[in-house]
């Protein structure tokens, strides 16, 4: 199965599983590395991207690994290794930006004001730039046959995609007790692979 797998798809599993287990063995870089809210005071530029790069446990590590390594092996192969990394990296930054911009109008609602001049919240995880993948493949393989797991049935990556999409959306806007998963992060994950994708088929088009 490996065989299978493109060079940035495989040098981005093996950083992530480095910087994983990193995280283990000196805990106290979780806190300079994750992203923190940009009005916080201890927000740093470099967590934009540094905050992609770390998970919140193994199986959050696994099953962005397995999408990366499923989805991205397929775009890389058809992008090639720089676009391929230049839409994994945007995919993740604007992920982060989403989230941080929904936490923002929260803190606003809360105290009246963007600025909370203390640390409130942080986001972790390779799921942004994941959930770009899963949206991408999803636009250049339409009718891809995916199989799901629960229930185990065949399904078309469009409807995957589409699926997914309103179910995160439904849950970024529950907002639901006990519900520490980053949603906005993941449509935004997903909305910047929307723009990027039509912006490079719109340039291909205009180009020929």
């Amino acid at each position: 199965m490996f065989d299978r797998i493109t060079p940035v798809v495989k040098n981005l599993i093996i950083i992530n599983v480095i910087v994983f287990l990193g995280q283990g063995a000196f805990p106290q870089i979780e806190f300079y590395l994750m992203g923190h809210y940009p009005l916080s005071p201890e927000f740093r530029p470099w967590q934009m991207v540094t905050h992609m790069f770390m998970h919140g446990g193994f199986t959050h590590l696994l099953f962005n690994m397995f999408a990366l390594f499923v989805f991205g092996s397929a775009l890389e192969k058809v992008w090639g290794a720089k676009r391929f990394l230049i839409y994994y990296l945007l995919c993740g930054i604007g992920a982060f930006f989403l989230y941080e911009f929904t936490l923002g109008i929260d803190i606003y609602q809360q105290i009246g004001s963007f600025n909370p001049n203390r640390d409130l919240g942080w986001v972790l995880g390779a799921s942004g730039s994941v959930f770009g993948l899963l949206l991408g493949f999803g636009m250049l393989f339409p009718n891809t046959q995916l199989m799901l797991l629960f229930p185990p049935i065949p399904i078309k990556a469009k409807y995957f995609v589409i699926g997914y999409g309103a179910i995160e959306l439904m849950m970024a806007f529950n907002n639901s007790p006990g519900d520490n998963v980053a949603h906005f992060a993941h449509l935004g994950g997903m909305l910047i692979g929307y723009i990027l994708i039509k912006k490079w088929q719109r340039d291909r088009h205009n180009f020929y």
